[in-house]
Formats: C-alpha cells, sequence, structure tokens
C-alpha cells in the first residue's frame, strides 16, 4: 500500500516498483486506488500498458476499501504474486484522506505500507512522515525525485521520525529508475560529495562496451577531441564513412 501527500509521485512510483518486482520474476498487480485525482486512473491503466503490467480499476466505484479488497481476490485467483494499491493524495494532511487510508488497511491488512515522499520536501517530512507512521504504522520508505538539487536531507529526518527503513530511491522520470537506498551514498550526497558509485553504475548500463574502448583508444592515441562529447556529430560521422 503506497500513501503520501498529492505530488509525491505514487503513481509512477508504484509502477516502478510493479516493473522492479517484474525483473524479478515476480508478477504484479497494479491497483487504482486514487479515484480522485482527474486522469489518475488512465496514468496507472497506461503505464501498465506500456509496461505489460496488469492494473485492476473499478471505475465509477467510489468505495476504495472494497476496490483494494476486490483487488486482493482477484490477484489470488490469478496467482499474482504482489498486489501495489496506489491511493489518493492530498496537498496537505485532512482527516478525511486519512479515515479513507485507515480503512483501506482494515480491508486488505497490507504486509507493506510504504510512504512515498518528495525529496525536496525538507523538514516538512518530518511532520508528514510522523503523521502517517503514527496513523498507519508505516513498514518503509521510497524517497522520490532525487534527481532535482534537492540533496535528500528528508532521508535523515523521516529515518528519525519513523525508524523504518528508506528501501527505494526514485531518481529520474522512466520507469525503470528505481534505485535500491544505499545509506553511504546517500550521506555523500548530503554532504555535497556526490554520489559517484552510482554515476558509475549508471555509465555502465548506458554506455556500450565496444564505444567504451573505441573512447579509450583515442584517448590513448591522443585523438580525442570535442566531437566525442555530441551524439549528432558521432551520426554524421557514422553516416559520412557509410
Amino acid at each position: 500500500m503506497a500513501v503520501g501527500l498529492h505530488g509525491g509521485g505514487k503513481t509512477t512510483t508504484c509502477a516502478k516498483l510493479a516493473l522492479n518486482l517484474k525483473k524479478n520474476n515476480k508478477k504484479a498487480l497494479l491497483v487504482a486506488g486514487d479515484i480522485y485525482r482527474p486522469a489518475a486512473i488512465d496514468q496507472l491503466e497506461i503505464l501498465g500498458k506500456e509496461n505489460d503490467i496488469a492494473v485492476y480499476s473499478e471505475r465509477g466505484n467510489p468505495n476504495v476499501p472494497s476496490i483494494a479488497r476486490n483487488a486482493v481476490e482477484y490477484a489470488k485467483k490469478e496467482s499474482i504474486d504482489v498486489v501495489i494499491i496506489d491511493t489518493a493524495g492530498r496537498l496537505q494532511i485532512d482527516e478525511q484522506m486519512v479515515a479513507e487510508l485507515v480503512r483501506v488497511k482494515q480491508a486488505v491488512n497490507p504486509k507493506e505500507i510504504l510512504l512515498i515522499a518528495d525529496a525536496a520536501l525538507g523538514q516538512e517530512a518530518v511532520s508528514v512522515a510522523d503523521h502517517f507512521h503514527k496513523t498507519l504504522a508505516l513498514t518503509g520508505v521510497i524517497l522520490t525525485k532525487l534527481d532535482g538539487d534537492a540533496r535528500g536531507g528528508a532521508a535523515l529526518s523521516i529515518r528519525k521520525v519513523t525508524g523504518c527503513p528508506i528501501k527505494f530511491v526514485g531518481c529520474r522520470e522512466k520507469i525503470s529508475d528505481l534505485d535500491v537506498f544505499y545509506p553511504e551514498r546517500m550521506a555523500s550526497r548530503i554532504l555535497g560529495m556526490g554520489d559517484i558509485v552510482s554515476l558509475v553504475e549508471k555509465a555502465a548500463l548506458e554506455i556500450d562496451k565496444a564505444d567504451s574502448e573505441k573512447l579509450q583508444e583515442k584517448l590513448r592515441t591522443k585523438s580525442f577531441d570535442l566531437d566525442e562529447f555530441s551524439p549528432a556529430a558521432q551520426t554524421d560521422e557514422e553516416n559520412g564513412r557509410a
């Protein structure tokens, strides 16, 4: 069950989490539990279709706990491993939202209740995390939007207030951009030292081995120039050779 404020990236993060599970050979079901935000159900269904992930929705049903309960029963019949419930957020915490989340929890008894928190929340994260934790007993946190200029100090505040582990961090908009949380890397980021390890890992995924060896050779023979920084220039060069 994913909870959090409006605008924190819950819906996208739910899809990212489902894709992460899929890569680890787990079948996931996304549940459209946000029936209030315009196009929230559409967004989840599009993300599911694009990434071959099942989505459960009941358009027109105003009872979110009922939707969640029906989704779990559907998952059992279809032998789906994990159910991920996207819930509605608000611009700020209000009693109506919290009461609905409590009813959803009572309806399905989720094994995980994850707070989806915007890394740019800063110290406001303390009151947000504290309120959700006292009401729902959070089991973990996913920190989002770490591709911005926020250093992630909210991670320390949330961990201190809730005692819950930060399980994943969301960086960048692509649906595959969900990374396991490493405390030492976050510490380096907060201290302004950067996250070199993550940068190297990202480069290893993005850079073709043959291209890398070619660049190494150009560096060794001192033939490396500014054109190497321009993908368009490289493409023109290849087309010219062709």
